[in-house]
């Protein structure tokens, strides 16, 4: 619901040549949550829908339509930034597209589109012809989609089933045996399940990213969903968490699949997660509304050949830290600690990588309404081959006036002045059995505080000190 797209057309000689598109995500659209990320049962509660409106009419902007869109988000003025940036680029997109258009002819430049596209589906076709065929199924469990299942509040699991059939240059990814859709917005529209399933594919396919992504490359690739399943929902269910949170879910698996014939071409589980947190409020310093939207990073999964990578973006995202001078100017939060959390990567011959612990105080006598959007809680990030998964997500709230509790997954929360919020984002899954690997790999491990003595013991059977002294022999040699 967050993603906003600004279409552009273009023209030369009077006829259409093409659109600039560019989405961006907006931290904030209305509904009842700031980052417009609560746990609501339909679509009609995540904020403002924007069907496909002429924002501008023969150069001119319509004035009546970006009121609309801004009376109804919490930061007017930033929303506004954001669309005059979008609304700059397509222009600067449309004028680049016709100058090619003046170069080559706008009949030719069409053409060399539809070229394009070809040539990735001939790319795509080619490399799949060298891999061998072969089918493998895969299923996983989801930690919830924020709404409430008993009395208790607990907030019931849900599964995802997939099959991967690759035959010559084709391949087919049903998900036959998916639970249906949810009352919560875990639930994906198919062209959010196909971004996770062509992720996980081309990843596997075309490690060195020689294929272009675009349509073309995936028209080798058929996708079996049944309609009203959470991965091809219907409206007008809520969809909002699942726009990232089952696209990285799906790509993983796809992986976890892929691995049953392909053992060599893909990765261990990663974070799985965009790990979501938002804040917002009055800032006290301004007496502005704020919206503060974080995407805090875990581990990136093991591979066949080298170890995951700690805190990064992983899967689906493309999303950069955001630095910690930045957060304390613009929003009245202190953060706390910022680190890499030791043991949370699976062991494996190749050892996943490391989550992040990141912590927030609330400052400035400012009350905060939170919401989360996270996974991997319940179910932590699967190893392959005998490697072992990586540590969950974790995420409390201690308040001024109250114990530590532990957050569920998604859902909004009040935070009082002084609260510390703490996340733990998950780490990643190992990849080949942990007997495997190499000690000198363990012992800098060690030395670099990715793992703990505890855990080589306990994950390992190795005793750190007996791995010093094999590490302090092999130096000496």
């Amino acid at each position: 619901m967050p993603d906003v797209n600004v279409v552009r057309p273009a023209f030369h000689e009077g006829q259409l040549i093409g659109y600039a598109c560019l989405r961006a995500h907006w931290p904030d659209v209305g509904s009842g949550t700031p980052g417009s990320y609560g746990a609501v049962t339909n679509i009609f509660g995540e904020g403002l829908r924007i069907p496909p409106l002429r924002l501008i009419s023969r150069g001119t902007l319509n004035v009546d339509v970006e009121k609309l869109v801004l009376a109804n988000v919490r930061t007017p003025d930033e929303r506004k930034g954001d669309l005059g940036a979008q609304l700059a680029a397509t222009l600067r997109a449309t004028d680049r597209l016709k100058a090619l258009a003046t170069r080559y002819g706008g009949a030719e430049l069409v053409g060399y589109m539809s070229d394009v596209m070809d040539y990735s589906e001939r790319l795509m076709r080619a490399a799949l012809i060298e891999l061998p065929d072969g089918q493998g199924t895969f299923e996983d469990c989801c930690d919830g989609d924020g709404i409430a299942d008993d009395e208790y509040g607990n907030d019931a699991q849900f599964r995802i089933r997939l099959k991967v059939g690759k035959q010559k240059d084709r391949l087919v990814v049903d998900f036959a045996g998916t639970d249906a859709q949810l009352k919560g917005p875990m639930n994906a529209p198919l062209s959010v399940t196909a971004s996770g399933v062509y992720c996980g594919l081309k990843t596997a396919i075309d490690p060195n990213d020689l294929i272009p992504p675009n349509s073309g490359c995936w028209r080798s690739i058929e996708i079996r969903a049944r309609k009203g399943s959470l991965v091809n929902t219907q409206f007008p269910a809520p969809v909002v968490y699942a726009n990232h949170e089952i696209s990285h879910r799906v790509a993983d698996m796809v992986m976890g699949a892929l691995a049953n014939f392909l053992p060599h071409q893909v990765m261990a589980c990663s974070q799985g997660t965009s790990a979501i947190l938002t804040l917002g409020g009055i800032d006290p310093r301004t007496g502005r509304s704020y919206v503060s939207y974080e995407t805090v990073k875990g581990g990136f999964g093991a591979r066949p050949c080298k170890d995951g990578i700690n805190t990064i973006a992983s899967g689906i995202s493309n999303t950069m830290n955001t630095p910690v001078e930045v957060m304390e100017t613009a929003f009245p939060v202190r953060i706390e600690r910022y680190e890499i959390n030791p043991d949370s990567g699976g062991a494996g011959r190749y050892r996943g990588g490391c989550g992040a612990i990141r912590v927030w105080r609330l400052l400035h006598d400012a009350h905060a309404t939170g919401a989360l959007c996270m996974e991997r809680m319940t179910s932590p990030p699967f190893g392959l081959l005998g490697g072992k998964p990586g540590a969950a997500a974790v995420v409390t709230l201690t308040t001024p006036d109250g114990p530590k509790r532990q957050l569920p997954s998604k859902g909004a929360f009040e935070a009082p002045a002084g609260s510390v919020i703490t996340m733990i984002t998950p780490g990643s899954g190992g990849f080949g059995p942990p007997a495997e690997r190499d000690q000198a790999a363990l012992a800098r491990d060690l030395r670099e505080g990715y793992v703990t003595a505890a855990h080589l013991e306990s994950q390992y059977g190795i005793a750190a000190q007996a791995l010093r002294k094999a590490a302090a022999t092999e130096d000496d040699r």
